[in-house]
């Protein structure tokens, strides 16, 4: 058994970023209970035979979520999944190149172990590019927007 550690660290920021205490996902391979304060534990679900343990694995401050190069900032991909630049296929996209944002403003979505979790802004700003094509997979740290901050 496999487990992306990028995704895990994804997961475990999204975890940390909504103040989620305990998250457990089961499949026919795995088992994953995350409790927060508690080490890590992944295990096969057949054997119950421990793969990976211990938060040390992240380092202090998690995933970046931005890199910024003077007044031009970039949103990245907090993990591994898949980019949808709109809520739906029928909907329009969240932001367009020339929008305005502020902070709290759901950009995209990326699904990720069947979660769709919505990437939003953190500072002001205008869309410049976008950098990722809706419906293919990003990167932990791939750049998804270029802004150019208020």
């Amino acid at each position: 058994m496999n487990i992306d550690l990028k995704q895990l660290e994804g997961l475990l920021e999204v975890l940390e970023t909504r103040d989620v205490s305990e998250f457990e996902f089961e499949d026919e391979k795995m088992r994953v209970h995350l409790k927060r304060g508690q080490p890590i534990v992944a295990v096969a679900a057949p054997a119950h035979q421990v793969v990976h343990g211990g938060e040390a694995a992240l380092g202090a401050d998690g995933p970046a979520v931005k890199q910024v190069e003077g007044n031009v900032a970039y949103v990245t991909s907090p993990f591994v999944g898949t980019f949808y630049r709109a809520p739906s296929p029928d909907a329009p996209p969240f932001v367009d190149v020339g929008s305005n944002i502020r902070p709290g403003q759901a950009l995209c979505i990326v699904e990720a172990m069947k979660l769709m979790n919505e990437i939003e802004a953190e500072f002001a700003g205008t869309i410049v590019e976008c950098l990722a094509e809706t419906a293919t997979p990003v990167e932990f740290g791939q750049r998804l927007f270029k802004v150019r901050k208020a």
